[in-house]
């Protein structure tokens, strides 16, 4: 099987100039030829997502990870995902602070019987694991919070890429190894500014799930992903006999019939790369087998692509 992936950094409104854009598009294509190279070295696709998960999360432009948003009273919580669709075997951690990669967590908890931990519980397997401290805050982060307290908490989220007026916000990977595997995973700040306890997307079913047909990665609005359940719907629909293209089509449509704020990436079992979106801008890049390729210019009416 010729290895497939596709990442996302967010999805969101626009991405104001060219400088911006460029800057993304390095970004992602550089963690996309990194998780390749590990594909096509013989490694899984959980593996894979979880070295792209690190790396998204790592890179402070990115809400997940070093870069995430600030909520409400200030505090930064994570959430992240990881789904291995060989065992069909799902993971992960909600609104965990003050470690690097939240995708560590998921990955240690696929071997658990208890698979998703929150807040305090998962801040205990951080102590129990020994993972170092670690601060994600960023001047830029700081600053964009700082500036909503003298503008009177006029915003009801932040912006997906720290430097940019872009939207909506988490990152995502999804793979195929040489051995047919899918994984998915998923990891975010959150939206930025909500209440405290509030939970995304990310470390849900809705947001992330793979299964051996398929696999997918959702970014947008965590409520919008969990009122369509999305990422599951169009897994489901691969194994219940539609293409990827059509099952990607069909939910993208509803979500927009449902004015939904959305996108996602997936890859099926056949190597069939497919993204949608029902906002303007989804960042996303990915790996065919023969080049690396982008969805960052796509026309924001095109609401689903193929790779």
């Amino acid at each position: 099987m010729q290895p497939k992936v596709i990442i996302h950094g967010g999805a969101g409104s626009s991405l104001q100039g060219k400088g911006g854009l460029e800057a993304v598009r390095t970004s992602l294509h550089k963690i996309v030829q990194a998780v390749y190279e590990v594909l096509t070295q013989g490694g899984s696709a959980t593996d894979a997502v979880i070295l792209g998960c690190q790396l998204l999360e790592d890179e402070p432009r990115f809400n997940a990870g070093t870069g995430s948003v600030l909520q409400s009273d200030g505090q930064i919580r994570m959430s992240a995902s990881l789904m291995d669709g060989t065992k069909q075997r799902f993971s992960g951690a909600i609104n965990v602070s003050r470690i690097k990669n939240p995708i560590e967590l998921a990955k240690f908890l696929q071997n658990e019987s208890d698979r998703v931990l929150s807040d305090y519980g998962a801040a205990e397997l951080v102590r129990e694991l020994q993972f170092p401290v670690h601060n994600p805050l960023t001047d830029l982060r700081l600053n964009e919070w700082l500036q909503d307290r003298k503008d009177n908490v006029k915003r009801d989220m932040a912006n997906v890429v720290a430097e940019e007026e872009a939207g909506r916000g988490t990152i995502g990977v999804v793979a195929l190894d040489q051995n047919g595997q899918i994984a998915a995973g998923t990891s975010t700040g959150g939206k930025g500014f909500e209440r405290i306890g509030r939970v995304s997307d990310s470390a849900m079913p809705a947001g992330n799930y793979a299964t051996t047909k398929a696999g997918v990665s959702c970014t947008g609005i965590g409520e919008d992903i969990i009122e369509e359940c999305l990422a599951a719907k169009i897994v489901i629909r691969v194994t219940d006999g539609l293409s990827l293209a059509q099952a990607m089509e069909r939910s993208i449509q509803e979500s927009v019939q449902n004015k939904r704020d959305l996108g996602a990436i997936s890859i099926d079992a056949t190597g069939a790369i497919a993204w949608g979106k029902s906002c303007e801008v989804l960042l996303a890049a990915y790996h065919n087998g023969t080049a690396i390729n982008d969805t960052l210019e796509c026309n924001p009416t095109d609401l689903v692509g193929n790779g």
